[in-house]
């Protein structure tokens, strides 16, 4: 039993270090947050997008939208599944359309905003530094001596 039990501890201290790596932990969180993201988009295309397509289409809602396969014809989707019939949603297809369609348009803006917050940090980053003219390596400004290679250098001042 005591045999056991230290296995079952070890397991757990092995289970402890991988569950609080870096990447682990980086990784439960973007999975949080894209959760978070999802249901934001899931009510911005319900309550804010969906309403205006279905004011200009004749108050028409896509989640009721479907056909069926048979013979039957129902009016409602509540009727054709209370009698059991095979149905087809598409209209929760165009909801999924429409819902990828506008998570896809914001997750470019906000790459697009990180993309160009980063480039204006790696403006700031080379000005800061110059190029060893013997091992080409990018070095502070302020350098006297290259880190890499070891050589004199002229420090560049005045910037």
């Amino acid at each position: 039993m005591g045999r056991i039990l230290k296995g079952i501890r070890k397991e757990l201290k092995e289970f402890k270090k991988f569950a609080m790596k870096d990447n682990a932990i980086t990784l439960a969180i973007g999975v949080i947050i894209g959760v978070a993201f999802k249901d934001l988009v899931d009510a911005l295309v319900k309550n804010i997008f969906t309403p205006p397509i279905g004011f200009l289409t004749a108050n028409l809602d896509f989640s009721e939208m479907f056909f069926t396969l048979g013979k039957e014809q129902y009016d409602t989707l509540a009727q054709a599944q209370e009698a059991q019939a095979v149905v087809i949603q598409y209209g929760l297809v165009l909801n999924a359309l429409i819902t990828f369609t506008i998570t896809a348009i914001i997750l470019y803006f906000i790459v697009r905003a990180i993309n160009k917050a980063t480039e204006k940090e790696q403006v700031k980053e080379e000005k800061k530094t110059m190029k060893c003219p013997y091992c080409f390596s990018d070095i502070s400004k302020k350098s006297t001596k290259c880190a890499f290679c070891t050589s004199k250098v002229k420090p560049e001042t005045g910037q």
